[in-house]
């Protein structure tokens, strides 16, 4: 039973501002072709559903959280609250850092872990797709 866990692919929430969203859209819909169980609001919130609700229940039922770090604001309190949860969660963070926003810009929690500069959706979904299959 164990060897089909983790014969399974992660599930994978995407944190992203909505200044950003045509990138993110691009990223969740490059890391779906590329076969990854991904969670992201445009994809899963339904006209009616209550975003709180189903930003929990996203973020308990994924395995990774991917913070989309944004360009123009790197500490908005969404991605704070969003961080916090995660981390709380237990949940692996892999943060995609823009290339012009500076390491001592990031969170402290961010800073402490690998993270992925942010280059275009598909090489940065083949990035973390290799990161999520690596042993």
């Amino acid at each position: 039973m164990a060897a089909e866990k983790t014969a399974s692919k992660p599930q994978v929430f995407i944190s992203y501002s909505h200044d950003d969203s045509e990138w993110a859209r691009s990223f969740a819909n490059a890391l779906t072709d590329r076969g990854v169980d991904v969670w992201f609001d445009q994809f899963r919130v339904r006209p009616g559903d209550s975003f709180r609700d189903a930003l929990e229940s996203g973020l308990r039922s994924s395995d990774v959280v991917v913070a989309l770090v944004d360009p123009r604001h790197p500490s908005r309190p969404t991605f704070f609250f969003e961080l916090g949860a995660a981390i709380s969660l237990g949940k692996r963070v892999v943060a995609v850092v823009p290339k012009d926003v500076a390491a001592h810009e990031l969170p402290s929690e961010l800073r402490v872990r690998r993270y992925l500069t942010r280059d275009s959706p598909e090489q940065t979904a083949d990035e973390l797709t290799e990161s999520l299959t690596a042993a």
